[in-house]
């Protein structure tokens, strides 16, 4: 099969192979093998490029690839409901090297979800990791109440967009952070009731003014670094800020007396350590206000197969509104907002 692996450490474009004939994985206990019709694009597989994401496969080479949409072919030991043909979307095995940028992949049976009917599979493609991360962010962690400020720190990246439609649903007032005009209008179009373009302005200041000088009930922050530190000077008493990731290279810094003499609280988040329970019945939530039209994945680009790496570069580079789907079998489904 093909696939693509990173078969040393370093940039995108010099870490990634395109391998022709990369072995099938079998399928270990607990996984479901997928024919990949379409992956999720996302900065921790070119974080995995460079070695420095912390759920990097030890061996080389790999393959990354967080997420997708597939058939699926295979089931291993344990495995139970899922016929051949069904078509899925899927967290895979990418910690073990067998991620979804590739003709087959292993996708966790614990995170595997029927595409619902109408979905098409550029967007089925993008939809469980941002949404689940926001959502377990903002209403499980978080717990923001209608009515509540809720600010997005990097509101134009894939998990950002999210956020800001799942706040909206939730019926709080978001606030969205981005870098430039264009990334500022594409939150806007998002929903977002106010967007604090972070060039042309300190976002402390921003959100302070754009609250009254109260500031913000929750922030959701996949950024960290120095928007963590200004997140820490615009939340108010009693406030939460949730830690979801850190695309700025760096994580956020807690300061203990900080968050005593300010009354606020920093929360961690992350879509692991829930049953299949828990992550059926917020699919099912998030599946509901799709059908509903409140949420949709907002797609910057269906990359063709061969350009991978040069779209890892680019959105390392900031240069990506939404997600990134690979196209894996180019005759996969698109919306029909997407070209």
């Amino acid at each position: 099969m093909r696939a693509w692996q990173t078969r040393k450490h370093g940039g995108p474009t010099e870490a990634l192979y395109l391998n022709p004939d990369a072995p099938v994985p079998d399928p270990a206990p607990g996984t479901v093998l997928l024919e990949v019709i379409a992956a999720g694009i996302g900065l921790p597989d070119a974080l995995m490029c460079r070695g420095s994401y912390p759920l990097t496969p030890a061996n080389l080479p790999f393959t990354q690839g967080q997420e997708g949409v597939g058939r699926v072919v295979g089931r291993g030991e344990g495995v139970e409901g899922r016929p051949d043909g069904q078509r899925v979307m899927a967290v895979t095995g990418f910690f073990s090297g067998h991620g979804s940028f590739a003709q087959r992949c292993l996708a966790l049976d614990g995170f595997c979800m029927p595409v619902p009917e109408g979905m098409s599979d550029v967007e089925a493609a993008g939809f469980l990791i941002p949404f689940h991360t926001a959502y377990i962010g903002i209403v499980t962690r978080g717990r923001v109440e209608p009515g509540e400020t809720l600010v997005v720190l990097g509101g134009a990246g894939g998990t950002g967009q999210a956020a800001i439609q799942i706040g909206k649903a939730l019926g709080a007032r978001v606030i969205a952070t981005a870098g430039g005009p264009e990334k500022a209008a594409f939150c806007r179009e998002l929903g977002a009731d106010h967007v604090i373009d972070y060039r042309a302005g300190d976002i402390a200041d921003g959100v302070k003014a754009a609250t009254g000088g109260r500031g913000a009930d929750a922030i959701y922050d996949p950024v960290g670094g120095e928007a963590f530190a200004s997140a820490t000077r615009c939340v108010a008493p009693e406030g939460r800020i949730l830690a979801i990731g850190f695309a700025s290279g760096s994580w956020g810094q807690v300061d203990a007396g900080q968050l005593a003499f300010g009354n606020f609280s920093v929360v961690g988040v992350i879509p692991t350590h829930y049953d299949r329970a828990f992550k059926e019945r917020t699919q099912a939530q998030l599946v509901t206000w799709w059908r509903e039209g409140r949420l949709s994945t907002r797609i910057d680009e269906f990359v063709p197969f061969e350009a991978l790496p040069a779209a890892l570069e680019r959105l390392v580079a900031g240069g990506v509104r939404g997600k990134l789907v690979l196209a894996v079998d180019p005759a996969a489904s698109v919306p029909e907002s997407l070209p």
